[in-house]
Formats: C-alpha cells, structure tokens, sequence
C-alpha cells in the first residue's frame, strides 16, 4: 500500500548530530507533502520547543509533541491531549526526591510557567543549554510539588545515564507505576538520558495510532523513523518501521528496515526510498 502518513522523530533522526537539519531532509519532506502525504513529526519536546524546526521546513505538518501526550497541527490547534493526574505527578516527585535536580514539571500553558524546576543551577551542559533556550517558558517553585495546581503534561527528568537508569528503575518499581507511563530517551555517547512521566495511555506509538484512525489512515500506510528507545512502540505501530544507522542497537533486533545515519541524510534516503517511488504527485 502507498504510504499516506510519515512518521519523524526530530532529535537524533531528523536533527543531525549538531542538531542541525540538513537540506536533503527538508527537500525530501517537501517533496513528499506535495505528493499529499502527511507529516507528523513525533518528539518528546514540547511543542514550543519543536516548532523552530518545523518552521524550517516550511511544510504543512501534524505535531505529536511531549512523547504523544499532545496532538497539534502547526498553527497550535489542538486536537489530541492526555494530560497526568496531579495526584500522580506529585506521587512520582515524592518517589523521585534523590534525583530532584534534574527535575521539572511540564504544563499546558500559552508561554509563560510551562517548565517548573525547583533547581535551575547546573554544570551539566546539555541542561544547561535546554534551560538557555526555553529561558521565556521556565519558572520556579520550592518545593517542586507546590506547583501541582492543575494537571501536567508530565513530570521530566534529566542527568547523567547511570543516575537516569536508577531513577527509571525506583519508577518503575513503585507501587504505583500502572498510574504512568515512561519515555526513556538515552544518548550514551553523550553521558545523558531523559524520562518523561506522562499519561498512562501515552506513547509515540499510542498517539500515532490514534491520529492515523482519527485520518482513517491504515497502519500500513504509516511509515515512521526513529533512532532511541521512546520510539519504540511508534516503530511498531508503523506498516514501514525504519531505524536511524545511529539509532540505539535495542531498536536494530527486531528487523525492521534500516537507513543511514543523521549526518548521512538518512530521513530523506528513506522517504524517497519507501515513500516517493510510490506516491504520484496530487494534482
């Protein structure tokens, strides 16, 4: 079957290693929007933080942002959201107070008050540029738990590999862990890891299905790519599930289709590749 819907993760796929985007990606993604498929790109940042990129490639795209806990078209409309419990997220910080530094508490708000951190000082320096970046969006509160006056989008944590895999494991081993979901996303080149704490039912995966039905666009007509673990259930969920030459080797034992790096272009040699040699152009 032609491929109707594609699938992107950003950071690692789409991105490459100097989290750049590369002119063959976005000639690629054109190309394929003006045959009429559709574009979605699926990240685990929160949609402010992934719109710069899609600005650049100029492309009408869908936006499944916060690990799927949000569904949004570019202009900011919202047509999917599971947001977590605020009884639930303050559970979880109580269970994570050794790892409270790396800490942060995501809302759905226009701009202001969307990152809550109880510690903004760090050397960590991937840390340290994200805060950089997202400075207008970030707020403070002590303890962190006083910030709950509504439903998050997720509860975040971020440091270190080893530090992130013992926080992953206290989660969940909690007693109250069918309450949540997580999304891992580790770069062991780099030494740093993140987890997000979302809605049970949330996933890249989970959400990609939903929109797909929501389209009435069939799971084989979804093509996705991604490179790290919370891309997994998106890849499975995908009729076409392709790895990154980079991506994490847990996502190269299951043989699925694999491309190039993302300093070799590999998005765009995989949608001319399983995409465009099958779709016409509209008219």
């Amino acid at each position: 079957m032609p491929v109707r819907l594609i699938a992107l993760d950003i950071d690692g796929t789409l991105l490459d290693s100097e989290w750049k985007l590369p002119e063959a990606n976005r000639m690629a993604i054109a190309e394929a929007t003006r045959r009429g498929i559709e574009v979605a790109l699926v990240t685990g940042r929160r949609y402010h933080f992934a719109m710069p990129i899609a600005r650049k490639l100029d492309s009408p795209l869908t936006m499944i942002v916060n690990n799927g806990a949000l569904v949004r078209t570019h202009d900011g409309e919202t047509h999917l959201r599971h947001l977590l419990p605020r009884a639930t997220a303050e559970r979880v910080l109580r269970v994570t107070l050794p790892w409270r530094e790396g800490a942060g508490v995501v809302f759905d708000r226009p701009r202001e008050n969307q990152i809550i951190l109880e510690v903004v000082e760090t050397d960590d320096p991937i840390r340290s540029a994200y805060y950089a970046r997202n400075q207008e969006f970030l707020s403070q509160a002590t303890p962190l738990e006083s910030c709950l006056i509504e439903d998050p989008i997720q509860v975040m944590f971020s440091g270190k590999v080893n530090p992130m895999r013992d926080a992953e494991a206290a989660l969940r081993g909690a007693p109250f862990a069918k309450e949540f979901g997580l999304a891992v996303t580790v770069y062991e080149s780099r030494d740093f890891a993140m987890i997000d704490v979302i809605h049970p039912v949330c996933s890249k995966g989970a959400s990609l299905a939903e929109w797909a039905a929501l389209r009435g666009i069939a799971r084989e007509e979804v093509m996705a790519i991604g490179d790290n673990h919370n891309d997994l259930e998106m890849l499975s969920f995908a009729g076409i599930p392709v790895v990154m030459g980079n991506g994490v080797p847990e996502l190269k034992n299951f043989g699925w289709h694999e491309t190039r790096t993302n300093d070799e272009n590999g998005v765009a040699l995989a949608i001319e590749q399983f995409a465009l040699r099958e779709a016409t152009p509209c008219a």
